[in-house]
Parts: structure tokens; sequence; C-alpha cells
């Protein structure tokens, strides 16, 4: 939201009512994200009631984004987003209690904040307006059906959250389901992975119709194309305040390596990725924790087949190399 730019002519001050030159009460507005329908009348209906705007609120600590809105208006319960852990610690600037909702108490640091429980299903719902669910089901769509798997699927989405079933559809082999474990989890995912190449294909990706990804019955032809994470030990956020949650960052042509044994050397983990057709433009270890390594690729299409193909690849020495994008360059 930013105020417009026009000039205005007059005396009026701030002290009288008025406004200072170069302020305008006109607003722009940029929707951005469309998981719910917007239209004039929507618009004009959020204007007359008691809206706390939504708010991209950045911790500069943790580079977290939460997703804040509040509606008050009759008989329209509030949202927020359910946080992530790491989230910990952030003191909010606005009272939800002035809003009058019914919510329920969430633990942890941010126990004076409360949260209604149709948060948690994702709900969103508009005095006058039928109530919008939001599902932890994505679609992706303009997959390239030669390349993808569902254990693809699953390791590129599992960097945004933790990934319970995948189905890449049998008769439309470039579209597929991906449940995850909440709807935050969805929309995080479907803001950094929508629009990346991946195999040479621009994917879509959005919320699904869909509530749940269906096993297919027993005896029924599948191909392989439907496959149940959910008890996998390679889900990243399983843990309760785990600083995967800290480490979020939208795809980028360095990737972080961790997990890395101490006998391992530089050019033992370039010739990794360059050996699976990848070109490496810079590698450096971390200088204090030589665990861990950023490692420039050619293109971040090229980040994001790296990482399908090597995130948990045997470095022996009982390591399995753990690969996620970084926030830095070399």
């Amino acid at each position: 939201m930013h105020s417009g730019n026009m000039t205005l002519s007059g005396t009026a001050t701030a002290s009288d009512g008025g406004m200072m030159p170069g302020q305008s009460p006109v607003l722009r507005l940029i929707v951005e994200n469309l998981y719910y329908p917007v239209s004039l009348e929507v618009l004009h209906q959020l204007s007359v009631c008691n809206l706390y705007p939504v708010m991209d609120v950045y911790l500069h600590s943790h580079l977290i984004r939460l997703w804040l809105s509040v509606c008050a208006c009759a008989g329209a319960p509030g949202i927020i987003s359910s946080p992530y852990p790491g989230a910990a610690g952030f003191a909010p600037a606005i009272g939800f209690h002035q809003a009058g909702l019914s919510m329920q108490t969430m633990p942890g640091a941010l126990g004076h904040l409360t949260i209604p429980s149709s948060a948690m299903t994702g709900r969103m719902t508009i005095h006058g307006m039928a109530p919008t669910i939001i599902h932890s089901v994505l679609l992706v769509s303009n997959l390239n059906p030669d390349s993808i798997t569902p254990h693809g699927l699953f390791i590129l989405f599992g960097v945004y959250g933790d990934v319970h079933r995948v189905k890449i559809l049998f008769n439309k082999k470039e579209n597929a389901l991906i449940q995850m474990a909440d709807a935050t989890q969805a929309q995080l995912a479907m803001s950094h992975l929508n629009g990346q190449r991946l195999y040479g294909k621009v994917i879509r990706v959005t919320i699904s119709k869909h509530q749940t990804v269906q096993l297919p019955r027993e005896g029924q032809e599948d191909q392989g194309l439907t496959k149940d994470f959910s008890g996998s030990p390679l889900h990243r956020f399983k843990k309760p305040g785990s600083k995967n949650f800290q480490n979020i960052f939208p795809p980028s042509a360095t990737l972080h390596l961790s997990n890395i044994p101490p006998s391992t050397t530089d050019d033992f983990l370039k010739d990794l990725f360059a050996s699976s057709g990848y070109t490496v433009k810079a590698f450096k270890f971390f200088q204090k924790d030589r665990k861990m390594a950023l490692i420039q690729l050619g293109s971040v299409e090229e980040a994001i087949q790296a990482l399908i193909d090597l995130h948990n690849h045997d470095l022996g020495e009982n390591h399995h190399l753990r690969v996620s994008f970084s926030k830095s360059t070399i």
C-alpha cells in the first residue's frame, strides 16, 4: 500500500485537519498472491470496516515473514496465519483484543498473541461472503513429464515445508498435486516456487481445490506416480523450533551445503556437482566451520535441479549431504 504522489494546492495544514503539501488522500493498493477473491465490492466493504492492514513483517534477525490479517467487521472472524516457531520473540505493534474476537491462545513466546481456530485450517471470512478455505494441497502445472518424479517434487517442495504426499496425475503427467503439512507451508512453497524454471519448463504453483491427496486403492494401477512421504526421515521441519525455520530463502544460484565430513575436500565437492552435469562457478568453505560450504552454479535452474539430485547424497563416514538455497553469494 503506497500513498499517492499528488501535490495539493491550498494552505491547509496538519494542525487544522488538512494535509501538508505533497500529501494526498489517494492510496494505491497492490494485491499480490491472490489467495482470496478480490473485487471492487470486496475492497469497498473492507474500507468501511475496522481493518488491521495486511502486513509483511520481516524479522531482520531471522528473515522470517509473518502474514498478519485481521478484519473486525460484524460477524467476520479475523485470522492470523500461523507463524513459524522461529518467529518467537516478535513483539506485535497492534493489539488484537480490540477486535473483540473469540480466539485460542498460542503457545510459546507469542503467548500474549492469540489466533482463532479458523486460522489453523486456513479459513478466511469476509462479511457478506462465503468462507474461503485455503487448503494445504498445491497444484503444480507445466512440469516436464520426462524428468520429474514424485521424489524430486518431495525434495524441492520440502525446502519450504514438510511434504506428506505427492501425486503426478496419471492422464496429465505435466500436472501434480502436493500435500504439505499445513496451509501456511503450502502458501510459503507457492510464493517461492511459482514461476521458477525446472527441467526447461516454467512451473506454475497454485492452491488446489482438493483438501487431501488420495492414495491409490489397493490393486489400482498407478505406475508409482503417487507416493506417501508422511513418515519420511528427510522432513526438514519436524522438530519444533528447528533452525531450518530460520533459513528459508527463495531459489538462488548459490546453494548452502552442510553436514560435510571433516575429510571432504573442496575438489571432491566441486567434482560431485560437475560430474552430475552442473556448472560450478565458485566454491567456499565456511571459515569457522568446514562442515558447511557455499557453491555457486551456472543458474538458478541448475541450482534447483542440483538440490533435487544431491540433497541427502551419501558422502561416506555416516554423513549425508544437506542442500538448501542460500541468501549469500560468493
